[in-house]
């Protein structure tokens, strides 16, 4: 090999190993986030339990659950959007167990024409799954003049309704003019692939440009 061809040849070594490594460093984080997809698709498929008496976030999110109580009047409406009804709130209400503890439960969407109309409540057995928001954006303090919230803060939710941060999204209702449902869904993204696909195709491009140099460098020294 010409002298000249030597540093050309390990700089396109050490790139294209480098955005290898990166391709599978993105194919290991596909198979972490595909256990993670799959163990809360099971969650929300699982059959109700019954209010555990101290939910926890990192055991119990996406938990499905049953619960018996009686919903209270007060609500928090929560801005949001959804497919069925466009633009809209959610209706967030304290909800009563029969062992005394205080709720938050999430019963769904409302038209924004609707914001402030009287809703049948949902007392009873209720279903649904627990969950814990995760938003890591700062979002405008809630409107309590309006009650408009721009996000469901459980600690500051709770505080306002006087229950437990714990939040109750309900899944379904048979009650004729009461919110409509939201249940949790899973939308996990899972784009590593395609990084990983990225990657590999940058290394090729990498070796393809590489093997070109090193011909030019090569028929200039001949």
């Amino acid at each position: 090999m010409n002298i000249r061809m030597i540093a050309p040849a390990i700089f396109g070594i050490a790139g294209a190993t480098i955005l290898v490594l990166l391709g599978n460093w993105q194919i290991d984080r596909m198979v972490w986030k595909e256990a993670i997809i799959a163990e809360i698709d099971a969650r929300l498929a699982a059959p109700p339990v019954p209010m555990p008496a101290a939910p926890d976030a990192a055991r119990d999110v996406y938990l499905s659950v049953w619960a018996e109580g009686v919903m209270g009047s007060a609500e928090i409406h929560a801005l949001d959007s959804s497919a069925d009804i466009g633009a809209g709130y959610r209706i967030i209400s304290p909800f009563v167990l029969a062992d005394g503890r205080r709720i938050m439960v999430d019963r769904g969407m409302v038209p924004e024409a609707d914001k402030d109309r009287t809703r049948p409540l949902e007392n009873g057995v209720i279903y649904g799954n627990l969950y814990w928001m995760q938003d890591e954006y700062e979002v405008p303090e809630p409107n309590l003049e309006r009650n408009i919230w721009f996000t469901r803060d459980e600690n500051a939710m709770a505080e306002a309704l006087g229950t437990e941060p714990i939040l109750f999204v309900l899944s379904q209702t048979t009650l004729a003019g009461a919110p409509l449902p939201q249940p949790v869904g899973n939308n996990l993204p899972n784009s590593h692939l395609g990084y990983a696909v990225t990657w590999y195709l940058m290394a090729l491009a990498w070796v393809g440009m590489t093997l070109y140099l090193l011909v030019r460098i090569r028929r200039k020294t001949v």
